[in-house]
Formats: C-alpha cells, sequence, structure tokens
C-alpha cells in the first residue's frame, strides 16, 4: 500500500511540472516526454528570454494557444527557455530564436519545422492543416461567414458535386497550403449569399478588393499560383510577423518604400505607391517599412540609408544572389515608381552598389581600409597578395576578431607582396564578392587570374600566419565552395555561429 501511494505521489509530481503561461506550457527536459504523453500533438517554441523576435511573437504565440484551447482542440502550444535547457535546445538543432518545431502523435524523433507565419491565426491554420482534413465542408451560410469572419484569408471551393474532378484538384491544393484555410460548399443558400452562380473557387480577404474568383484551367499548379498571388495586400508593411510570408512568397522581386508612418504626407504616399503596385502584381512585391521603428533600422543600413533620407525607395532581388537597385529620381509618384519598375523589369536597370569615400589614411595603418571605390585596385593588384576581413560593424563576432586582425596586420606591415584589410560590407558593396555573412575572409592571391580563395581555417593569428605563408593553400579553398548561409540558417564555425549579413533576410533569427 506505501508502494502505491509513493508511485501515485510520485505520478502526480510529475504531472504537476506541466505548468503554464498563458495558456502555453512550460516545457522543460525534465517535463518534455510527459509533455508529449499528456499532450501527443504540441507546437514548441524554443526561444531566448533576450531575443526580440522572441518577445514580438510571444503575444501571438499565446493567443494562439488561447484560440485552440477554447475550441476544445487536442493541439497545445509549449515554449522551452533555450538558455536554460540547453540540453534539449542541443538534441533538436536548434540554432536560432525563434526555432519553432512541431511534435505529433506523441513521437520526440524529427518534429516538422514550422513554416507559416507569426501572427496567431498563420499558427492556428497551420496547425489544423497538420492535425485535421486540409478542406473544410461549410453545411450552410452561417459556417461560410464565420469562416470569412475569423480569417484574413479564406479560400472557399463551389462546388455541386464533392467528388467532382475539379473538388479533387482544389482538395490537393489545399494540402499543400499551411497557412491558408480551405472550405468547400455546395449548399444552394451559400452560392446564393455570395453571389456564386457556377462552381467556381473564390479567395476572400478582409483588404484591397475584398475577394478574387480564380478564372482559367483548373490545376493545382494555377490554383496555387492563383492564391501566392493575391494572399497578400497589394502594399504590405514589413513586420515581425509579415516577414516570413514576405520571404516565403514565390514573389523574389521586392519594391520597398522607406517612410515614417508620423510624416505628415505619409497617405498621399501610400496612395501612390499603391496605385502604382497595380500593375505589377505577382511580378513585384510592394513593401512598406516604417523608418522610425527602431527594429527597422539595421534594415535601412542594410540598404545605405539613415534617417533622415527617408523617405525613399529601393528595389531587391531575392533569387542566388540579392541585387539591389536605387531609382535615379527622389520623388515618389505613382508615375516614377511605374517607370522604375518597368525599367527593371525590362531588364534595363544597373545594379545599385554602396560604397564610402576613400578615407585618406586608407593605407597609412597595417590593416588597410578598403571601400568600394578603392577595392578593384587593392585587391586585384597582381603584384600583391591581399587578406581581407569583410565585416559589420555591428557583428560581435567581427568584434571578437579585431584585435587578431590588428596582430596580423602588424605582422605583414612591412612585407613588399602581402596586405592586410578590412572591409565594412554594410556601407561598401562589390560585384566581385558577395558577402553572405560576417566576417568573411577571403584572399585574393598576386597575379593576373583574379583568383578568390575563402578561408576556411582557425581565427587564430597563428592559423592566419601559417595560411598566409602558404600562398593561401593551408585554410584555403576556392571561392564557392562554402555553404551560403539561408534566411533562417546560421552556418557553424569554429567560434559558434556568423551573423547573417542580409538584414537577416532583411529581418529574421537572432543569433545563438
Amino acid at each position: 500500500m506505501l508502494k502505491f501511494l509513493l508511485v501515485c505521489t510520485l505520478a502526480v509530481a510529475s504531472r504537476a511540472e506541466l505548468t503554464e503561461e498563458e495558456d502555453v506550457l512550460v516545457l522543460k527536459k525534465s517535463n518534455f516526454e510527459e509533455a508529449l504523453k499528456a499532450h501527443p500533438d504540441i507546437l514548441v517554441e524554443f526561444y531566448a528570454p533576450w531575443c526580440g523576435h522572441c518577445k514580438a511573437l510571444g503575444p501571438e504565440f499565446a493567443k494562439a494557444a488561447g484560440t485552440l484551447k477554447a475550441e476544445d482542440s487536442k493541439v497545445r502550444l509549449g515554449k522551452v527557455d533555450a538558455t536554460e535547457e540547453t540540453e534539449l535546445a542541443q538534441e533538436y538543432g536548434v540554432r536560432g530564436y525563434p526555432t519553432i518545431k512541431f511534435f505529433k502523435g506523441g513521437e520526440k524523433e524529427s518534429p516538422k519545422e514550422y513554416s507559416a507565419g507569426r501572427q496567431a491565426d498563420d499558427i492556428v491554420n497551420w496547425l489544423k492543416k497538420r492535425t485535421g482534413p486540409a478542406v473544410a465542408t461549410l453545411a450552410g451560410v452561417t459556417e461560410a461567414e464565420s469562416l470569412i469572419a475569423d480569417n484574413e484569408v479564406a479560400v472557399i471551393g463551389f462546388f455541386k458535386d464533392a467528388n467532382s474532378d475539379d473538388a479533387k484538384v482544389f482538395e490537393k491544393a489545399a494540402e499543400a497550403v499551411d497557412d491558408i484555410p480551405f472550405a468547400m460548399a455546395s449548399d444552394d443558400a451559400v452560392y446564393s449569399k455570395f453571389e456564386v452562380t457556377k462552381d467556381s473557387i473564390v479567395l476572400f480577404k478582409k483588404f484591397d478588393e475584398g475577394r478574387n474568383t480564380f478564372d482559367g484551367e483548373l490545376t493545382k499548379e494555377n490554383l496555387l499560383a492563383f492564391v501566392k498571388s493575391n494572399q497578400l495586400p497589394l502594399v504590405i508593411e514589413f513586420t515581425e510577423q509579415t516577414a516570413p510570408k514576405i520571404f516565403g512568397g514565390e514573389i523574389k522581386s521586392h519594391i520597398l518604400m522607406f517612410l515614417p508612418k508620423t510624416s505628415s504626407d505619409f497617405q498621399d504616399k501610400m496612395a501612390e505607391f499603391k496605385k502604382a503596385s497595380e500593375g505589377f502584381k505577382g511580378q513585384i512585391l510592394f513593401i512598406f517599412i516604417d523608418s522610425d521603428v527602431d527594429d527597422n533600422q539595421r534594415i535601412l543600413e542594410f540598404f545605405g540609408l539613415k534617417k533622415e533620407e527617408c523617405p525613399a525607395i529601393r528595389l531587391i532581388t531575392l533569387e542566388d544572389e540579392m541585387t539591389k537597385y536605387k531609382p535615379e529620381m527622389d520623388s515618389i509618384t505613382a508615375e516614377s515608381i511605374i517607370k522604375f519598375c518597368t525599367l527593371f523589369t525590362e531588364g534595363k536597370l544597373k545594379p545599385h552598389l554602396m560604397s564610402q569615400d576613400i578615407p585618406k589614411d586608407w593605407d597609412k595603418t597595417p590593416v588597410r581600409v578598403l571601400v568600394g571605390k578603392n577595392f578593384e585596385e587593392v585587391a586585384f593588384d597582381p603584384s600583391k597578395n591581399v587578406f581581407i576581413e569583410f565585416y559589420a560593424p555591428w557583428c560581435g563576432h567581427c568584434k571578437q576578431l579585431t584585435p587578431i586582425w590588428e596582430k596580423l596586420g602588424e605582422k605583414f606591415k612591412d612585407s613588399a607582396d602581402t596586405i592586410v584589410a578590412k572591409m565594412d560590407s554594410t556601407a561598401n558593396e562589390i560585384e566581385a564578392v558577395k558577402v553572405h555573412s560576417f566576417p568573411t575572409l577571403k584572399f585574393f592571391p598576386a597575379g593576373d587570374e583574379r583568383k578568390v580563395i575563402d578561408y576556411n581555417g582557425e581565427r587564430t593569428l597563428e592559423g592566419f600566419t601559417k595560411f598566409l605563408e602558404s600562398g593561401g593553400k593551408d585554410g584555403g579553398a576556392p571561392a564557392g565552395d562554402d555553404d551560403d548561409l539561408d534566411a533562417e540558417d546560421l552556418d557553424d564555425v569554429d567560434e559558434g555561429q556568423d551573423e547573417d549579413s542580409d538584414g537577416e533576410d532583411y529581418d529574421e533569427h537572432d543569433e545563438l
């Protein structure tokens, strides 16, 4: 009897560890397995208390948890302080904050990465798609109205025959979309309410036109393209919540308007921007960035802008290599923006490369200071071996490297054929080198071949010295052999994780 009571006491104590904060389970290594047994389907956020992105996500995550709980859903949300539960974070490969993973069916192994937006609706819709049918069945007008009212975007297929070929294509497309609810209606009253006279597919949204009707040959690919093209507003504000939708979409050409919301002509400028966007739907994403918001300052810096220079327009492509473009005129009118975008779509724009002015004393210190304007003549001087650090002033790893790099410069300052240099890549850009993370170290050996060698060795004075004395062979690799950082990926290096150079695609993970 005593043994039975002891077992019961221990079981109760174990369950008591599953505490909640705002409907979100507080998870630790000690209660993680217990949580998965009690709640087989859990979406888990691995966070750091100091992480700005995590703080922004917190209220939306809690709101989603509350919504699911109110609906008596079996799906729960949990959170892990990865700075405290380091063993748990390491087990699930957490390399940036926040990292969000979905554990389904009580399985600990191979959780699925969360891939939708960071608003409560996005989280709820994604989870419903993962745990329920891809297409909900609408019994009547009330259910249809509720679906549209409760979601920023919803897609309804109007099919008299739910087993028709078109209905099956609709269901296949629905299975491929995580963050938007799909539903099917066949009731005459629903057709009448929404003025639908024949089988069709309608995307309902709380912005712009309010609704879009699919037109064309119904295939899974065409329907997905239709949804992608219409699920975002003509002009979308860049925020923590909208960033995943912006970068996760099919449109990789973005035009950005930097403008403070407090500006007296804010509404006028927005009207001009929106008017211009109408002709480039599906080609260019029009994004507004509030230049007064502190969290957006890194983005301004990435584009070489200062607050006082706003309003301003820039365009960027997020293909294999990011390329920026700057309009010749500063005026923000629908006419000037349309002209700028038309030149871009016709391939008639030249990339905009930032450069600081050449410092008067750039070659007077052991570590030479390079900018866009003098890079070419120094780096590709056929008589010199040039070792360059591409850095960012705010980068913690760059700051750690500074004293070692300065010692290296001191060691080779009197060399006749070797130069140690650095370049601030947040303010200077060059065609020859694309910087994806900080610090990036590249070696330009003497000769006319214009070779570029990536340094992949130890970041120590001894390692650098050995590399230079070996002519770039010991610790080097041909440029391009290293793995580039993705928007949400922080590559491991010998000192931890390098920091993303692209404003975190203009803003994503906080590094570990």
